[in-house]
């Protein structure tokens, strides 16, 4: 039995392979998303021989390489649009080139600056980056990522936290295990908690959930990024679930407000922003529109129909390691073309 599904993973692999190589794939696509705007949602990059590598999440890190092998396949399959481009589409119905791909990076990670900076300009293509405006500057301020390079550099086990969790009335959580899935039950548990709550639970591990290392953009860098040409979004004031946040009028335009002061008096405002954690509904929406915001992005799997002009709500597809990489670490375009050409067509608003 292990045999024969052996051969049949084998088998399936290589009719990606050669679906792909054949280029019924790519007129596929063609004709198919010609006139579909595919919205792409990185997070990290790093280099392998980074000291941030060992702990970063990775599910949401890509290496140096394997961005730059993305970027050549958006310049092989897509035409890459700026947000400019898509700006005047939406307020002119402005046309954009066929098969329209936006590149966006969420949270404002400093490595977007040191890695991605680059890679981008060497192929040439613009970005977006959202960025969560009271994390310009800091080190490390969410605890998610923090509990999960921690948990990669062994100064924490799973089973530390949970006793951490049990500590306090109503969170008590077992186990049952020391695997990354269990860690991120434990996260999703934290982060269903109140602010006051999780922070009680992870008050007597914070030492162990410093690392000593800048991971978030600084002014300077942010500088440097619009230099280049990636344009500045934002990810809210504090990257709280949006459906969570307290003060909702904080989140979207204090964002702003705080960007702007960051970036100096008499800069631009952000015109576009991102819900962190793919939290929101429809009213939220609405009130980030009535905020100021012309392009409001999800994180809804869908492609976004450009005519007769791109919507102001508009979905983003995840950009998460397995779908690109396989178990030997090699770069998988038909894992790729196979997982965004398909993706559905549906214009949110």
């Amino acid at each position: 039995m292990i045999a024969e599904t052996s051969t049949d993973d084998m088998l399936k692999d290589l009719s990606k392979k050669l679906l792909y190589a054949s280029g019924l794939l790519g007129l596929y696509h063609r004709l198919r998303n010609a006139d579909r705007l595919t919205v792409v949602m990185f997070h990290r990059t790093l280099s392998p021989d980074d000291p941030r590598w060992r702990s970063c999440d990775p599910d949401y890190t890509l290496s140096t390489r394997w961005l730059a092998e993305s970027l050549a396949f958006f310049k092989k399959h897509y035409s890459v649009v700026s947000l400019a481009q898509v700006l005047a589409s939406r307020r002119d119905g402005a046309p954009l080139p066929p098969r329209p791909l936006l590149i966006t990076f969420d949270d404002g990670w400093a490595d977007n600056a040191d890695y991605a900076l680059p890679e981008l300009r060497k192929a040439g293509l613009p970005a977006l980056l959202f960025v969560v405006a009271d994390a310009i500057g800091t080190r490390q301020p969410f605890f998610q990522e923090r509990l999960i390079a921690a948990w990669r550099r062994g100064a924490l086990k799973v089973a530390e936290l949970a006793q951490a969790m049990r500590a306090l009335p109503g969170t008590e959580w077992h186990p049952a295990g020391e695997s990354i899935g269990e860690l991120r039950e434990a996260i999703a548990r934290l982060e269903a908690l109140p602010a006051e709550r999780r922070n009680a639970v992870l008050a007597p591990l914070m030492a162990a959930l410093d690392d000593g290392l800048r991971h978030m953009v600084d002014v300077g860098e942010l500088q440097r990024l619009q230099a280049g040409g990636v344009a500045l979004g934002l990810h809210g004031k504090t990257h709280t679930p949006m459906k969570q946040a307290v003060d909702l009028d904080a989140e979207l335009s204090g964002a702003r407000a705080a960007l702007a002061e960051c970036l100096g008096r008499g800069g631009p405002d952000a015109e576009s922003m991102s819900f962190p954690h793919g939290s929101f509904d429809d009213a939220i929406a609405q009130r980030a529109r009535e905020s100021g915001y012309e392009l409001v992005f999800t994180s809804v799997p869908v492609l976004n129909p450009v005519r007769p002009k791109v919507g102001w709500l508009l979905g983003r597809t995840g950009f998460e390691t397995d779908a690109v990489v396989d178990a030997r670490g090699r770069f998988r375009p038909d894992w790729l073309a196979l997982y965004l050409f398909r993706k559905p067509a549906q214009r949110l608003a």
